[in-house]
């Protein structure tokens, strides 16, 4: 397996690590800066609303580079972004740094999924791509853990530090061993950007967005759930994001395998579970064994449908492949944002961190309502074309 592609792999890794840690890290940020659990979870919102706007407009600004030119410098703006999050004086250049660091996210995956298939034979496209990805999953399983452990351990700020070194490291990689290829295609924005026409884009990146507003609405404050309703110790809480992230990495899985089969039951399967395990929660996250049970049936099933929606993404954005890749990132990452900004609204308006996993299972129920109607609409002769 080429180095390069183990850069981008390792890139993925801590870009991950880096957008999912402050979930782990949220009492403890907001303990230090002295705000609220709402408030810091605002952080996890500024982030995603970072990469939902930055996606597009950095896709623009790279348009012109050299493919590793463009990950180079989004490398350099993560590593800038994560070391101004660690250096952080108060909540207001801590937020300012986490949107200077989630610039980069959106662009980088877009423009790095085309490098990593660009640098295996063309029947090894898929498997490159997927291994690039294995990064992010891997920040879930392993980053995100093990980034809260060492906050807990040592201050918030070791962890953005630690993700600091790694993004150096890749940076060193990046430079070092992938190729320059003077053969590339140059991007045509417009042509992309006239190519992004028909319901099913629209419907599917709304898909895209309601489901990570469920995930989001749950994961964002997963820590003081866990802390304060469950009982759960700091140590406790750094096991059970290693739990959450196995369920992940096996719905991840599972998912792929099973929307080769059906895209559509997949999705709509992966929707009701995600929804009636949500609900579960309200009432199980009195007691340990049966928080634990539910998390992991809850992140299997949320995960099973990742690779379902970018499938069906790609499949209603064939005329714009490389826009649409970055957009469905951000789509993602608009996502996170609702779901951060509903979870908090909840405790917020003094419904209890208890009512935040019903809150994720109304937004899980959305996303199904969003594809029925999808997939009820591949019935005309464009959708069901491109559904087939």
């Amino acid at each position: 397996m080429p180095l390069s592609l183990l850069m981008l792999a390792l890139s993925a890794f801590a870009i991950g690590t880096t957008e999912f840690v402050i979930m782990g890290l949220l009492p403890n940020v907001a303990a230090d800066l002295g705000v609220s659990i709402p408030g810091a979870g605002w952080l996890v919102t500024g982030y995603a609303l970072g990469v939902a706007i930055g996606a597009p407009f950095m896709a623009m600004v790279t348009a012109k580079l050299p493919r590793k030119a463009a990950l180079v410098a989004l490398m350099v703006i993560f590593i800038i972004g994560n070391l101004l999050c660690a250096l952080a004086s108060d909540y207001n250049v801590l937020m300012f740094a986490r949107i200077v660091t989630a610039l980069c996210h959106g662009a980088f995956f877009g423009i790095g999924s085309v490098v990593a298939a660009g640098l295996v034979a063309p029947n090894r496209r898929a498997s490159a791509v997927a291994m690039m990805f294995t990064g992010l999953t891997l920040a879930n399983v392993l980053g995100v853990p093990m980034g809260t452990a060492l906050g807990q351990y040592a201050g918030w700020r070791s962890t953005f530090f630690a993700v600091t070194v790694i993004g150096v490291i890749s940076l060193i990689g990046l430079l070092r061993f992938l190729p320059v290829k003077h053969d590339e295609e140059k991007l045509d924005m417009r042509a992309e950007l006239a190519a992004l026409k028909g319901a099913g884009i629209w419907l599917s990146l709304s898909m895209t967005v309601m489901f990570s507003a469920s995930v989001f609405a749950l994961f964002t404050y997963v820590a003081p759930l866990l802390g304060e309703v469950t009982g759960v110790t700091p140590r406790g809480v750094t096991w059970t994001l290693l739990l959450i992230g196995l369920g992940l990495t096996l719905g991840n899985v599972i998912g792929g395998k099973l929307a080769d089969r059906n895209m559509a039951l997949t999705l709509i399967g992966a929707f009701i579970v995600m929804a009636v395990v949500s609900t579960v929660l309200t009432w199980t996250s009195v007691a340990l064994i049966p928080t634990e049970i539910t998390l992991f049936l809850w992140a299997t099933a949320a995960f099973a449908a990742v690779p379902a929606l970018q499938v069906n993404v790609m499949t209603f954005g064939k005329a714009a492949p490389n826009l649409i890749s970055t957009l469905n990132i951000g789509a993602f990452n608009v996502g996170n944002a609702l779901g951060a900004w509903v979870g908090g609204s909840v405790i917020a308006n003094g419904f209890g961190l208890t009512a935040v996993p019903l809150a994720a299972a109304v937004l899980a129920v959305i996303a199904l309502l969003l594809t029925l109607i999808t997939f009820r609409q591949s019935a005309t002769v464009e959708l069901a074309a491109a559904t087939n």
